[in-house]
């Protein structure tokens, strides 16, 4: 299980930190973007496999080390639209909000069926477009999952991120929704 943890922080961590006076001057690289993507999607995977082989603590804990790797809940709120919430909690500006919708199994949130532990074995994703400025980057495109079964979903995904003080990449704003269905 620890290993699993310190797989999900390996995965979400991105790139290395520039030196103190570059962190605020040096641009988000379009690679950064990328590598921002696939330790999203190896996280995800990561809880998957955790929750296949650990059941729902293993599960959890995997996905708490993914939320605190990647998502910048320590900046503030982080402007969370999962791709299947509504009514009141539609929107999870909190890491316990973000968590449940993971791995479901809170009684603050008995909507969630844990997007987390779907068993997903394969993301990839293609940009529409991307956004650029200084420690602030905007991703949008789409995000493709592919379970274990070989069942393929394709969410439209953005993403915000801004770097944090370490110069580390961290999601801001996630929004994702199913494609629309005339």
């Amino acid at each position: 299980m620890q290993r699993a943890v310190q797989k999900a922080h390996h995965y979400c961590t991105v790139g290395n930190p520039p030196d103190e006076e570059e962190q605020n001057t040096v641009a988000i690289s379009e690679s950064e973007l990328d590598n921002a993507r696939t330790a999203w999607g190896d996280g995800l995977i990561a809880i998957s496999a955790a929750f296949d082989e650990g059941g729902i603590d293993a599960a959890r804990s995997v996905a708490d080390g993914v939320l605190d790797a990647a998502y910048g809940y320590g900046l503030g709120p982080v402007l969370f639209k999962p791709t299947m919430a509504s009514g009141e909690q539609t929107f999870r500006p909190t890491k316990r909000g973000a968590l449940s919708y993971f791995v479901g199994h809170d009684p603050e949130f008995p909507l969630d069926g844990g997007f987390g532990i779907k068993s997903w074995r394969a993301m990839r994703s293609e940009t529409a477009a991307s956004f650029v400025d200084g420690d602030v980057a905007m991703w949008m495109g789409w995000v493709i999952l592919t379970d274990k079964h070989g069942g393929v979903t394709t969410v439209d995904k953005s993403w915000g991120y801004k770097k944090d003080t370490d110069g580390v990449l961290r999601i801001v704003l996630h929004h994702s929704s199913l494609p629309y269905q005339p």
